[in-house]
């Protein structure tokens, strides 16, 4: 069964409470996605490439109309350590949050990272004028 039979096929809210075994192609980079490996029952994103589908308005319920490709846009940490993957939706743009999986690509992850610092939103060379305009010296060292 493929992600957008789901909302058509079960009640409202069942993944929430059951495990989603199947096995779904990315829409994104084509690649098949497995659940086993991904250290949860709830996979929800491509472990390559990061991208997810639009399907849901709370977590589980297969309740968006919207259908959009989910894009990775940033990475938080939670209290207790574990990071979690910020997506913007392509269509609407609404955010939402999910948990890494123990399979998702480490060099994705980490090119989301650090992506803030690698494009600043001010030319790298202004670092010593900003720095000197705030009252420091502006060396580095």
């Amino acid at each position: 069964m493929n992600r957008e039979n789901k909302k058509r096929s079960f009640e409202k809210g069942y993944y929430k409470t059951h495990a989603s075994h199947e096995i779904f192609t990315c829409k994104v980079c084509g690649r098949e996605v497995i659940p086993d490996g991904a250290g949860t029952s709830h996979r929800n994103h491509c472990s390559n490439c990061l991208n997810s589908l639009h399907v849901d308005v709370e977590p589980g319920d297969r309740a968006s109309d919207c259908g959009g490709i989910m894009e990775p846009v940033s990475v938080w940490v939670r209290k207790n350590g574990e990071w979690a993957i910020i997506h913007r939706c392509k269509r609407c743009g609404a955010f939402s949050s999910n948990r890494v999986a123990a399979d998702d690509n480490p060099m994705k992850l980490m090119s989301i990272a650090m992506k803030p610092l690698t494009t600043p939103p001010f030319p790298l060379e202004r670092i010593r004028e900003m720095t000197d305009l705030m009252g420091g010296e502006g060396r580095m060292e």
